[in-house]
C-alpha cells in the first residue's frame, strides 16, 4: 500500500522581510530606459542566472490569459522602434495569441535583488532580416531543433522528437541551417514601464512610467 503524500507546505506562513533599498522619485531618470538598463547591469552584476530571462503574458484569440518565459535578445531605447526583442515559432501559441491580439505584457522577476519590473506594449513581428541575423548567430542544435518542434502542438511522445531532430540533421547534413518558414521574432514597444523595489512592512515602492505624446509621466502606485 502506497504511503499518503506528505502534506503541502504551510504557503501562508512562508514571508521574508524586504530591505530598505528604495525608489524614490527624486532619484530617478525621465525615461524609464535608462533606470531599466541601470536595474538590469545591476542584477548581471550579482551574477543572477539568466538576468534576460522575462515573462511574457498574451490573450488567446478567445480570451484565456497565457504566460511563458522568454529570452530577451535585444533591447532599443529611446526612439521610433524601441522595445524589447525576442524570438520564437510564429506557430505557437503565444505566436498565435499575438497575431490576433498583439497587446502584450513583459516581467522581469528580479527577485534576488527584491525588484520586479512590468512592461505593457504591443508586439511587431521584426523584419525578415532581423530574424535571418538572429537565427544564423544560434548554435547549430538550437537551429535544428527550431526545425523539429513543432512547438505548442501535441507530440506522440520523446521519442517522436527525437526521430523529428534526426531528420532535421540529416536533411541539412554538411550544410547551413535556414530559417524554418514558422520562426520569428517579435519587438514589444511599451506603453507603461512599472519599476517595483521590495521595502520593509510590504510598503513597497512602486513607480511606474507611462508613455504620452511629449514623453513619459512618472507616478506612484500604492503597494
Amino acid at each position: 500500500m502506497a504511503a499518503d503524500p506528505a502534506p503541502f507546505p504551510d504557503l501562508a506562513a512562508l514571508r521574508r522581510e524586504y530591505g530598505d533599498r528604495g525608489l524614490a522619485e527624486a532619484g530617478v531618470p525621465d525615461a524609464p530606459w535608462s533606470l531599466w538598463q541601470r536595474w538590469f547591469d545591476e542584477v548581471a552584476a550579482a551574477g543572477v542566472h539568466e538576468p534576460n530571462a522575462m515573462v511574457v503574458a498574451t490573450v488567446d484569440p478567445d480570451g484565456a490569459p497565457s504566460a511563458r518565459m522568454v529570452l530577451l535578445k535585444g533591447v532599443a531605447a529611446d526612439g521610433p522602434d524601441d522595445g524589447f526583442t525576442f524570438f520564437t515559432n510564429t506557430g505557437s501559441r503565444k505566436g498565435a495569441a499575438l497575431a490576433a491580439e498583439p497587446r502584450c505584457a513583459l516581467l522581469f522577476p528580479w527577485h534576488p535583488l527584491e525588484r520586479q519590473v512590468r512592461v505593457e506594449g504591443t508586439a511587431q513581428p521584426l523584419a525578415e532580416e532581423q530574424v535571418a541575423a538572429y537565427f544564423g548567430s544560434r548554435p547549430r542544435g538550437a537551429q535544428l531543433g527550431a526545425w523539429a518542434s513543432p512547438q505548442s502542438q501535441v507530440v506522440a511522445g520523446r521519442a517522436e522528437l527525437d526521430r523529428r531532430y534526426a531528420e532535421a540533421e540529416d536533411r541539412f547534413a554538411g550544410a547551413d541551417v535556414p530559417v524554418p518558414p514558422a520562426w520569428g521574432g517579435y519587438r514589444v514597444r511599451p506603453t507603461v514601464f512599472e519599476f517595483w523595489q521590495g521595502r520593509p512592512g510590504r510598503m513597497h515602492d512602486r513607480l511606474r512610467y507611462a508613455r504620452t505624446a511629449s514623453g513619459w509621466e512618472v507616478t506612484r502606485l500604492a503597494p
